[in-house]
């Protein structure tokens, strides 16, 4: 299983709605509001690079209110 951190703009005002959506996807293990370039910082794992794309893909970006995000996979 990969660890991997999104960080996540979203419209202005829109950051409890979209945190709220985060948490609803089982993927997802931990989800923060942030205060900066950012607006939230989500945590998710997944197994392997074709997971991760469906998560990111299918579940993460489809949500409305979202305007840029990068992603993070982290190794230890």
């Amino acid at each position: 299983m990969e660890k991997v951190y999104m960080l996540i703009s979203c419209d202005v005002g829109e950051e409890q709605s979209l945190y709220s959506q985060l948490k609803q996807i089982p993927e997802i293990k931990n989800c923060l509001i942030t205060y900066g370039n950012y607006d939230i910082v989500a945590e998710f794992v997944a197994d392997g690079t074709s997971k991760i794309n469906e998560i990111i893909t299918s579940k993460i970006r489809k949500l409305k209110k979202i305007r840029s995000t990068i992603t993070l996979r982290v190794t230890d």
